[in-house]
């Protein structure tokens, strides 16, 4: 392959990278399926009942790896030339759909089972909450895939990159990667100002507060599309960029190696990594430690 070519390339799997990210982090502030979820829950047991959907069927990284190996596994049947040979455009248009349709069943259940354990605590199971915000889910859900497995083709393309690792396990390690930069860069900008932005931001969240979300929006009761609108300003954005630039700045690897080669140099750099972390770490505790084990060693 070219240099141009292949630099071509990494730029465009770093732009659907960077939309995939965009709308991850907007589909699980939908669903509050990101850190914050944990007040969402608590908060009609503390006598905050809501309206906010919240579907934290799991974390973000394996539910999106779950979504996206999914539709890899689709795309890949439908490209194989004992099913259909179809193009893989195509199929991975239909495998997204699939992954799709799993994360909207997953959120129905998700969400009536959840409202209708908490009903003691005058939480309801709310059918406009349910039909209005499923399909905003679903369409996010749909284009975080489909960038994803369009990005794990690539990859996995003998004509492209050619990456040794399977299809659907290139687009599983990805979806975890997402989600996990949905839970680290987008929910900052979702939990400490969106769903307690009646306290001082950076104030902290003391614990008798626990469960106390902001529950009206700027016209009336609050609902997770509220959510969506705030968090589109700037967490989505900002979640694209993170996981854009991370396949963009890591597929070198691929394009200057290739095969197990590059494998093997990102493995020593994750143990470099590690080494680097944890020299830091000792480094900072002998210069201002020690610390204590447990908040009663702190004196007055």
């Amino acid at each position: 392959m070219e240099p141009a070519m292949g630099m071509g390339i990494v730029a465009l799997m770093g732009a659907a990278a960077t939309v995939a990210g965009c709308s991850e982090d907007l589909e699980s502030d939908i669903g509050s399926q990101s850190n914050p979820n944990s007040q969402v829950q608590l908060a009609a047991q503390v006598g905050y009942p809501h309206r906010i959907f919240n579907k934290a069927i799991s974390g973000e990284p394996p539910s999106n790896a779950m979504y996206c190996a999914v539709g890899a596994g689709v795309a890949m049947v439908l490209m194989s030339e004992s099913v259909m040979s179809a193009s893989p455009l195509i199929a991975i248009a239909i495998g997204a759909f699939v992954a799709a349709l799993l994360n909207g069943v997953f959120s129905t259940t998700s969400y009536m089972g959840r409202n209708a354990s908490q009903t003691r605590f005058n939480q309801y199971v709310y059918l406009d909450v349910l039909r209005n915000q499923i399909l905003s889910l679903m369409g996010h859900a749909y284009i975080t895939t489909f960038c994803i497995v369009l990005l794990s083709y690539v990859m996995w393309n003998q004509d492209l990159i050619g990456h040794p690792f399977p299809f659907p396990v290139i687009a599983l390690i990805w979806g975890l990667c997402v989600g996990a930069i949905g839970s680290s860069t987008g929910d900052v900008h979702y939990g400490a100002e969106r769903e307690f932005q009646d306290f001082k931001f950076g104030a902290g969240l003391n614990a008798a507060d626990s469960g106390n979300i902001t529950r009206y929006a700027e016209a009336g009761i609050r609902s997770s599309m509220d959510n969506a609108w705030f968090c589109s300003k700037f967490g989505g954005p900002v979640t694209g960029i993170a996981f854009g630039m991370t396949v963009f700045l890591d597929n070198w690897r691929s394009t200057a190696f290739g095969g197990w080669v590059s494998v093997a140099v990102g493995t020593a750099i994750v143990i470099l990594l590690i080494i680097y972390n944890r020299k830091i770490e000792t480094y900072a505790r002998n210069k201002y430690g020690p610390f204590p084990e447990y908040a009663g060693d702190i004196e007055a």
